[in-house]
């Protein structure tokens, strides 16, 4: 029995060390890790230095007034006048062009407006359908007796060449095509009034060729009584003569 104690105490000597040494590192352990902001100062009414202090700004200089050079007006400078004439020619350039696309619109503008109008006008002499008139064999017509006229009158003076074939072919024209040669006409009245002169040239003209076709047609009726009078008194004064002769 004594012997199992006596090794009992010396197994548990070993674990007694162990257990004073952990307390005795313990403490230590836990003031190394503690935060240093928790202790407590020796002084609190003193105020301890920091070892960083904050940096004191300066005082604030008054500003300082303006010198007369400052408050002379400045010169422009080389750059900037350069600035302005660069903004004056862009501006030139764009009138510029501005000007020359109005009046490329206005052209064809105009074009267009002529093309139509030259279209209108031939479309409204061409004769309606129910008229029943075709363009194609009259207008060949026409031409053929227009150069009939220039054959005929090829030996003869300057004014009957020049005038024959017109002649003939406004005549075949208002036989063969009396439609479009009334739209034609019309047309040219037209353009004739927008030129008084011109218009009243045309109805003196016109004016007397009707009155010369009308004398023709009354003398032509004249002589064509005589001559029937004439032929009348011969075939009775032959009767006569006949009856006398029995």
């Amino acid at each position: 029995m004594a012997a199992r104690v006596l090794l009992q105490r010396r197994s548990l000597a070993p674990l007694g060390t162990l257990a004073l040494g952990g307390m005795a590192l313990v403490p230590a352990t836990v003031l190394a890790e503690a935060p240093a902001d928790k202790r407590k100062p020796i002084y609190d009414d003193v105020d301890v230095p920091s070892a960083n202090p904050a940096p004191v700004s300066p005082p604030k200089a008054r500003p300082r007034p303006p010198s007369e050079e400052e408050l002379k007006p400045r010169s422009p400078s080389p750059t900037d006048r350069l600035a302005v004439q660069v903004g004056k020619a862009r501006l030139f350039l764009y009138k510029c062009v501005v000007t020359v696309e109005d009046k490329v619109n206005e052209t064809v503008d105009s074009a267009f407006h002529l093309e139509q109008s030259f279209t209108n006008t031939i479309a409204s002499l061409a004769p309606p359908r129910e008229s029943g008139e075709r363009l194609m064999p009259g207008a060949i017509y026409v031409l053929v007796a227009a150069m009939a006229g220039s054959i005929v009158t090829r030996n003869r003076n300057v004014l009957l060449r020049a005038t024959m074939p017109l002649a003939l072919g406004i005549g075949a024209g208002w036989t063969v095509l009396p439609v479009t040669m009334r739209n034609v006409s019309d047309l040219a009245w037209k353009y004739e009034q927008r030129f008084p002169a011109v218009a009243e040239s045309h109805v003196k003209l016109r004016e007397g060729i009707r009155k010369g076709v009308s004398f023709a047609k009354v003398h032509k009726e004249v002589g064509v009584r005589y001559v029937d009078d004439k032929v009348t008194d011969a075939r009775e004064a032959v009767e006569g003569w006949v009856k006398q002769g029995r």
